[in-house]
């Protein structure tokens, strides 16, 4: 296709390239067609078969079913493409849009929680989204059960954006079809998995970034020790984003994740008031431009000492890759290419924290 979709969508559609892979051939290579052609070598000298390159006639019906379904690409390295999200090293190259693409101009606040919350719970969050979304604000979420729904339900008049774990097309949980068609067509609707892919388990902590990523603030309303709103949280605060919760009865148990939170430092929220007070516009200045990401020197070969050396150090633990460029005694570049190497060979995997291990 002439506008260059086809050749990036064969590039992230093909085996063992995620996010960070994916920039670092476009930095490396330049093009998404140079980078295709180097994928053999580069998995061969990770030790391991090429990666299989997915097929261009696949992309091509991919493009169309997102066109029919009145959607639309965002790329990487289109000036739209929102800052915030990508400032984050694992931004996704490419999400699929449908609705008012505007609402990511304006300040976006995160609000998810439990997918059990109590009625309480989903009353408050409907009335701080309503309050958020009075300041101009854009309320982003999950499209969940419980507060993922109030919070879109109370910001639909305002803006909302949802973003889920699955195709454009696909609804999930199936009760909220009805609300999932709304916030498309009153709000935005946003995904970075091909129409068809249904919602898997592991898709929904990639969600979980996305929501985190385009916002300047992350609310968490019940929730549980473990659930997936903490990961959304943790995301935020990784990423140097507000991190805000609202406390709970300690008696609840769907509170425990909140009050957790605000122990360990998140701002304790009451109001829509209190989030407004805590966000505050990044300058412009000190947010990297989204295509800074491709530019830059780019990735220096790697020797086989090199390779041996930082595969050395490697195992199923996962491991910061700053660590690794300490004990290596690599230069970053070199590290970065080794791991890139050992991706596309499906040897290494990547984790939360810019932490890698072996498979």
């Amino acid at each position: 296709m002439a506008d260059g979709r086809e050749p990036r969508l064969r590039l992230l559609r093909s085996a063992n390239v995620g996010p960070v892979s994916y920039a670092q051939l476009i930095a490396r290579f330049g093009t998404a067609e140079a980078a295709l052609d180097a994928l053999p070598m580069l998995a061969a000298r990770g030790g391991g078969r090429a990666p299989q390159i997915a097929d261009a006639a696949a992309v091509r019906r991919e493009i169309a079913a997102v066109e029919r379904l009145g959607a639309r690409y965002l790329f990487l390295d289109d000036p739209a493409y929102p800052p915030l999200l990508a400032e984050l090293d694992n931004a996704p190259p490419a999400l699929i849009l449908r609705g008012d693409t505007a609402l990511l101009e304006r300040p976006c606040i995160a609000m998810v929680g439990a997918r059990n919350a109590s009625a309480a719970a989903c009353r408050f969050a409907r009335q701080l989204a309503i309050g958020l979304v009075e300041q101009g604000a854009t309320v982003v979420s999950g499209l969940a059960r419980g507060i993922d729904t109030a919070a879109h339900q109370g910001a639909l008049a305002g803006g909302t954006v949802g973003v889920i774990a699955s195709g454009i097309d696909i609804v999930f949980p199936p009760e909220n079809a009805e609300l999932q068609e709304r916030v498309a067509r009153q709000g935005l609707l946003v995904t970075e998995q091909p129409p068809g892919t249904e919602p898997l388990a592991r898709f929904f902590p990639a969600r979980n970034r996305i929501i985190a990523g385009l916002s300047l603030g992350t609310v968490v309303v019940e929730a549980a020790p473990r659930s997936g709103s903490l990961i959304t949280a943790r995301i935020a605060a990784e990423a140097g984003r507000e991190v805000m919760a609202v406390p709970g009865s300690p008696l609840d148990p769907r509170a425990q994740g909140c009050n957790l939170l605000i122990r360990e430092g998140a701002i304790l929220v009451q109001s829509a008031d209190d989030i407004w007070e805590q966000v505050r516009p990044i300058d412009a200045r000190v947010v990297r431009a989204p295509g800074d990401r491709f530019g830059g020197a780019p990735p220096e070969d790697a020797s086989d000492v090199d390779r041996r050396r930082v595969t050395g150090l490697l195992g199923p633990v996962p491991v910061g890759v700053d660590e690794l460029i300490r004990q290596s005694g690599c230069a970053p570049a070199v590290v970065q290419t080794v791991l890139l190497e050992l991706e596309l060979a499906g040897r290494l995997d990547r984790h939360a924290g810019a932490r890698v291990s072996l498979r």
